[in-house]
């Protein structure tokens, strides 16, 4: 079990060209951001470092602003008439305690990885360059339909500022082009112009006036609370992945990425909490306009004024989750130009503002050009695709807790520090060089120290032989504990699957509908009753960045996490999967003839992980 053939075992620079190297490329890993290995260092030259600006305000102007869009102002009616009835507040309770599961899993990657990408970046570091990848991908699309399905949502809203659907002036109303059929948005695309290039002036500056916009939505749904409050309580109540692709950009990631997640999910909660109480308290459920129930509820008890202030709301809400859908994107793409799967053209961060500014620019035009011609109505269901980035947050925590992993990927340049420290070791009594099978162990006797030679099967004799031992037993156990923690989290991923698309599928026969429920929770209860028997990897404590947020109840929550958000993957709907299939076949195009060919890690030397800081003190050492 030496070092050497540890490093040529993992080797990624000859052994990625075997036939075998295909597949090794979908699992190979990428190591953490430390000291030694900066973000900047990779992904070719230029500026690549991103400017340590946000703290805990900014993260949760952020947090806030990309959640609470106008749905609040609408949602509420829908949700109410066909769904959950007066039960509306607790429904946005338990949404949001379904949120809360995610977050905690977000939290504990974003402050052990503080680097931009958020879940491509967490995936690639604990599952693989694959999955990674296909994360990658249904962020762009997630985001940039998401971007622009909501400044087509704005002009509407600014119509009603102005008097009426057909109020806003003529360069801005919405056109139909004779002969095509096709209605044009010139108001939306200028809208996702003038954001592009407020991120682009850098990330304290837009962030501060999100914040801005964030305040006065907040102010305007306070005054529904308020207002709203006092009428029910007059009448007698006649009738709730953009903050982690920052988190290279704060100061202090470990203690304020966990904070401003926390944060903005409570305040989110609250707000749709009591928004939807006053509501519900106003006008009976069955009796809300779908379409604008607060102004409605508030009209029905002679307020017809409070109408223009929903409607600053709900324009303010739309543009500030504008600004939170476009931030991220540019994030990842340069993420993922660092690691080589997209051209280097996307990893540039202008020196003057500290922004990927090309980047922002390309998401910016994409963006416009899609609100500009494109009623995307029909495409805003694969805005959903982002719930699978949940899923692998959740199975990263996993990974991380119980096979954390055990080997780094190395530049070719580091060959020369890699032999050093691989012939060191060959000719000392390293821990790795102990013969398992016999060891010798020294007893303290009458006589002084003995000698004696202890295999698996030595009877103990001695409580200090006995002690070492253990620990030679627990050296050998590892590998099985790893390989059964691996076993395990796959188990309970198939069964997960099985179990929610048994529940999901109400046209399949019965008893054939029951038997696959009840396989996949047996396969389900087996993986987490495994999962929680056998101890979490030591590995954990040392693996990315310490200190930081932990997750609580695992392996439970992310399990919880995983269930519900392939529950809700699953039944995004047959046409929604057919397009975000189309979208993940190209992705797998661009990677198989691209991506794997330019990735960083494709002439990359893997070694045992524990060895990684010897050898960058003996690459340091041999410099001039």
């Amino acid at each position: 079990m030496g070092f050497l053939s540890d490093t040529q075992n993992y080797g990624g620079g000859v052994g990625g060209k075997c036939a075998v190297g295909a597949l090794r490329t979908l699992v190979r890993r990428k190591q953490v951001d430390s000291a030694h290995t900066k973000p900047s260092s990779s992904g070719g030259s230029g500026h690549h470092q991103l400017a340590k600006a946000l703290t805990i305000p900014h993260l949760i102007a952020i947090g806030v602003g990309s959640t609470i869009g106008a749905g609040v102002y609408i949602l509420v009616g829908t949700v109410a008439r066909e769904h959950s009835g007066p039960a509306l507040t607790f429904s946005f309770l338990i949404a949001g305690i379904a949120a809360a599961l995610s977050a905690f899993c977000y939290a504990e990657l974003a402050s052990r990885c503080p680097s931009a990408g958020s879940a491509y970046h967490y995936s690639y570091i604990c599952v693989g360059e694959g999955v990674a990848w296909l994360i990658g991908w249904a962020l762009i699309l997630e985001y940039t339909i998401g971007g622009s399905a909501v400044a087509r949502g704005i002009s509407p809203n600014l119509a009603m500022l102005f008097g009426g659907p057909s109020s806003l002036p003529s360069f801005l109303a919405r056109q139909t082009i004779p002969g095509l059929g096709v209605v044009v948005d010139p108001c939306a695309a200028i809208l996702v112009f003038a954001v592009t290039g407020l991120l682009c002036f850098g990330i304290k500056e837009s962030t501060f006036v999100q914040g801005i916009v964030t305040s006065a939505n907040i102010c305007a749904m306070i005054f529904v609370i308020v207002a709203g409050g006092y009428l029910g309580f007059k009448t007698g109540w006649p009738g709730f992945d953009s903050v982690a692709s920052t988190a290279e950009e704060v100061k202090n990631p470990q203690r304020d990425l966990p904070m401003g997640i926390g944060f903005a999910l409570t305040i989110c909660c609250t707000l749709y909490m009591l928004v939807s109480a006053v509501i519900v308290g106003l006008v009976p459920y069955y009796a809300m306009d779908p379409d604008t129930p607060i102004s409605s509820a508030f009209a029905s008890h002679g307020i017809k004024w409070a109408a223009y202030i929903i409607t600053v709301g709900a324009c303010t809400a739309l543009c500030s989750t504008l600004m939170g859908s476009l931030l991220p994107q540019p994030r990842i793409l340069m993420a993922m130009a660092r690691d080589g799967l997209l051209p280097s053209f996307f990893s540039d961060v202008n020196k003057r503002t500290q922004v990927p500014i090309k980047s922002t620019l390309v998401t910016g035009l994409l963006a416009a050009s899609l609100a500009f011609f494109m009623d995307v109505e029909q495409l805003s269901g694969m805005v959903s695709v982002g719930t699978l980035a949940f899923t692998m947050v959740a199975i990263s925590v996993l990974i991380l807790r119980y096979v954390p992993p055990d080997e780094v990927p190395l530049p070719p340049s580091f060959q020369e520090a890699i032999d050093s420290v691989s012939a060191r070791r060959s000719m000392s009594n390293s821990p790795d060089d102990v013969d398992i099978e016999n060891t010798k162990v020294y007893a303290i006797t009458s006589d002084g120290r003995a000698p004696v030679l202890v295999s698996k099967e030595t009877t103990i004799e001695y409580p200090l032989i006995e002690k070492a031992a253990g620990q030679l037993n627990l050296l050998m156990s590892v590998g099985n504990r790893r390989k059964i923690a691996g076993w395990s989290i796959a188990v309970t991923c198939i069964g997960v699957f099985i179990l929610t698309s048994a529940a999901s599928s109400l046209s399949l026969y019965s008893p054939l509908r029951y038997t696959l429920a009840g396989v996949g929770g047996v396969l389900l209860l087996s993986g987490l009753v495994s999962l929680t028997w056998i101890d979490q990897d030591d590995a954990r404590h040392s693996f990315g960045h310490s200190g930081g947020f932990i997750c609580p109840f695992v392996p439970l929550l992310p399990i919880c996490c995983v269930l519900i958000n392939v529950y809700l993957l699953i039944n995004l709907g047959g046409a929604t999967w057919t397009r975000v299939s189309i979208w993940l076949a190209i992705g797998a195009i661009v990677y198989i003839f691209y991506g794997r060919r330019h990735s960083s890690l494709q002439d990359a030397v893997y070694v045992p992980a524990a060895h990684v800081d010897e050898i960058y003190e003996s690459s340091s050492n041999s410099l001039p």
